[in-house]
């Protein structure tokens, strides 16, 4: 069955000039010297996996549109245009109380693709075309004081993902729930306390947003956050490539697939995060609850026992013409309760198990350390490119994020403004990820993780890429075409490619 005729369909309506005045812009470029980059961006969230093995639930990730630099930076163009006031701007009320909310949809399906055999775990070679998925979360929020905030985000996340998220650490919806198990209730996403401490009199203009509620922000400050929150609202944010909402989907482009960042299914965790912000370097440093197994909903309050430390810098020099360069370097340590690969692997050699099971050889305390690099690069004509890259060591499981011990991705998107719709956007990206040699063992012997597990493994490191036009049609609506390949699902030369076509609507309101 041909699935191009639909999907086709879509960008020709998609493309066409909305009717009315246009509005914000989906991806604008950053401001000179606006947006804290450590304010969190409302991380749209939704992302849970229904894992098949022990009580293990996948996490979603935290949803984040763009990340808070950006929803500011869209919000400021805007301001500009007395014509299309930004969707955002209305929603402080009396200055003090925030509310405002947002709705995303994304449908993808898939074609049959080579598969001389499957698992468990396995990214399904039949055809696929009910995988639809939706995250609705309503932000809101109060100021305290002058500089106290506090936040509130009600969400509700439900349908499905392809496979059920399975059989791909790269996976192609970041706002898939992957534990049906966990039901479609409302929930609190995030609830935290926002001080800022100013350290100059300067201020930078900042229109509000859901998770800052000032008017102008200091030029040098210290900010501290705790309470619930995603990690990735605030850790390896990217104006490119970290919205699943305006921009591309994928686990491993939207986020560094090697960072296995504390959170538990639904991406959340409680953390206490102090950071320092300047007009040329920033500095944050988190302390995070880890969840008590691998992609579970329960997290570990006992920190002699179990946490994750987060360490990020950012340098923000101006090489290029004069235009804006982020670099990003980032380390993390977890401590939780991880099993080992080579255990799991001796364990099955010498008849104690049937299988390996990397489950039945956890223990509490174990470490596994991780480090990140992320950069982003304005460029003229309204280019914007990015590259990560990222690595944890593989011997003890992958246990909060995917499956993926190391992870090269590079991209860049360009507004619509050379053919006339300066609010539509483009994209295009490219990630490549693999795993250990204990980890690939693991798999090859039928082992499970929570996300992969064919029953046998012809190695292969997993590359995906995709490709994305977003169109704004009309006041805080945006529909978006995707094309996602992945070669290699799950590390596999055995099995794909896979095409992966999608829709996606999102409208803030």
């Amino acid at each position: 069955m041909r699935l191009w005729p639909l999907i086709l369909a879509v960008p020709l309506w998609a493309a066409a000039p909305p009717t009315g005045a246009t509005m914000m812009q989906a991806q604008a470029q950053p401001a000179a010297v606006s947006v804290p980059p450590d304010a969190p961006l409302p991380q749209l969230q939704a992302q849970t996996s229904s894992q098949q093995i022990p009580p293990v639930a996948a996490k979603p990730r935290p949803v984040r549109p763009e990340s808070l630099p950006q929803i500011n930076q869209r919000e400021a163009d805007q301001s500009d245009d007395q014509e299309n006031p930004a969707v955002f701007l209305h929603h402080l009320i009396a200055g003090r109380i925030w509310i405002s909310g947002q709705a995303n949809f994304i449908f993808q399906a898939h074609e049959p693709f080579h598969s001389p055999y499957a698992g468990t775990n396995s990214f399904q070679s039949r055809v696929e075309m009910t995988a639809l998925s939706r995250v609705l979360t309503l932000y809101t929020g109060i100021k305290l004081t002058r500089w106290t905030e506090f936040v509130f985000d009600a969400e509700e996340a439900g349908g499905k993902g392809l496979s059920s998220a399975l059989g791909i650490a790269a996976f192609t919806n970041l706002d898939v729930v992957r534990n049906p198990t966990l039901g479609q209730d409302v929930y609190a996403a995030r609830y935290f306390i926002h001080e800022t401490f100013p350290l100059t009199a300067g201020r930078v203009e900042e229109p509000p947003n859901p998770f800052y509620f000032q008017n102008s922000i200091p030029r040098q400050r210290i900010e501290f956050v705790m309470g619930k929150m995603g990690m990735v609202d605030f850790f390896d944010n990217n104006a490119v490539g970290s919205d699943s909402h305006l921009q591309f989907t994928n686990w491993a482009i939207d986020n560094n697939g090697a960072y296995d960042y504390a959170a538990n299914t639904r991406g959340y965790t409680i953390a206490a995060i102090l950071s320092y912000s300047g007009p040329k370097f920033e500095v944050r440093f988190g302390e995070a609850l880890m969840p008590t197994v691998a992609n579970g909903i329960d997290l570990d309050a006992d920190l002699r026992r179990a946490r994750a430390e987060n360490l990020e810098l950012e340098w923000k020099p101006r090489w290029f013409q004069g235009l804006e360069t982020h670099i990003r370097p980032l380390a993390y340590l977890n401590h939780a309760n991880m099993g080992g690969y080579g255990e799991a692997i001796a364990a099955y050699e010498q008849h104690v198990d049937q299988i390996p099971d990397i489950t039945l050889h956890r223990r509490q305390g174990t470490l596994k350390q991780g480090f990140g690099l992320n950069l982003e690069q304005e460029l003229p004509a309204n280019f914007r490119a990015f590259l990560r890259a990222g690595w944890n060591e593989g011997h003890h499981e992958s246990f909060a994020y995917t499956e993926m011990n190391s992870t090269l991705a590079l991209g860049a998107d360009l507004s619509g403004d050379a053919w006339g719709r300066k609010e539509d956007r483009i994209g295009t990206a490219f990630e490549t990820g693999g795993i250990s040699g204990k980890h690939r063992e693991y798999l090859a012997l039928g082992g499970l993780g929570f996300i992969l597990g064919d029953g046998r493994l012809n190695y292969g490191r997993e590359a995906v890429s995709e490709t994305y036009y977003t169109a704004h049609i009309v006041s805080g609506l945006y529909m978006a075409v995707q094309l996602s390949v992945v070669n290699n699902p799950g590390y596999n030369r055995d099995r794909g490619p896979a095409v992966v076509p999608g829709v996606r609507a999102h409208m803030d309101f």
